[in-house]
């Protein structure tokens, strides 16, 4: 950048909303539900896209966007191929945290916890409501893999559209690579931007290690 001074300069004062302890659901999944529907409503551009973090072997952290496919009291789900390099950080280190950031309400939501891979049943279910270009391309795609160039990547699809033509009755099957994980959650804070970087931050934290309902203690936290 030609001046990084005006970099250091740029900044958003936060003035559309509070939170307060006494304003939020009992169940975070509610209260992420409540804020989800707010950010519909409001047209966020893609509300459904959070950033998943995860830490590899090696221990190095990494983050990349991923789109949220469901939410209830079990935890977050969302699908991808095994052998990417986001399955392989999660095969050695179980745990991630996600964050979703709707600027147009001044929002963030940040969830960290445990993470498990979908029952086959459920990622079978998924892949078959896929739009078939989709389907195609999780076959297509050795995720996270050097490949030559697009034309590489294009030949692939288009063979297997030549397989798999949208107007036959064959289907391809999902890949035993590609399915879904789900988090389950221990953590979530929900941030409403303020003035003065004075920000509303509030904590909720499971207290008994899966117990069934959940139970969580709700905090306020400095910003």
């Amino acid at each position: 950048m030609s001046n990084p001074q005006r970099l250091a300069n740029l900044r958003k004062d936060y003035a559309q909303a509070a939170l307060d302890v006494a304003d939020v659901a009992a169940d975070p999944v509610i209260q992420f539900e409540q804020w989800f529907q707010e950010a519909m409503r409001a047209e966020v551009l893609e509300p459904n896209a959070m950033t998943l973090c995860t830490v590899d072997p090696n221990g190095r952290p990494s983050g990349r966007i991923v789109l949220i496919k469901g939410i209830d009291q079990n935890g977050i789900s969302f699908f991808t191929n095994y052998q990417s390099r986001k399955g392989q950080a999660l095969a050695a280190h179980p745990f991630a945290s996600l964050v979703f950031f709707w600027p147009e309400l001044e929002r963030q939501v940040r969830i960290d916890g445990s993470v498990e891979k979908l029952p086959d049943t459920e990622s079978e279910e998924y892949f078959r409501s896929r739009p078939l270009p989709s389907r195609l391309g999780a076959w297509a795609s050795p995720q996270s893999e050097v490949i030559p160039n697009r034309e590489w990547l294009e030949v692939r699809q288009q063979n297997l559209q030549e397989a798999f033509p949208a107007e036959s009755s064959l289907d391809p099957p999902r890949p035993a690579h590609w399915g879904g994980y789900q988090l389950c959650p221990d953590e979530f804070e929900f941030w409403q931007g303020r003035p003065s970087r004075l920000h509303d931050r509030i904590r909720y934290r499971r207290t008994k290690e899966w117990s069934k309902p959940a139970t969580w203690l709700i905090e306020r936290l400095a910003p």
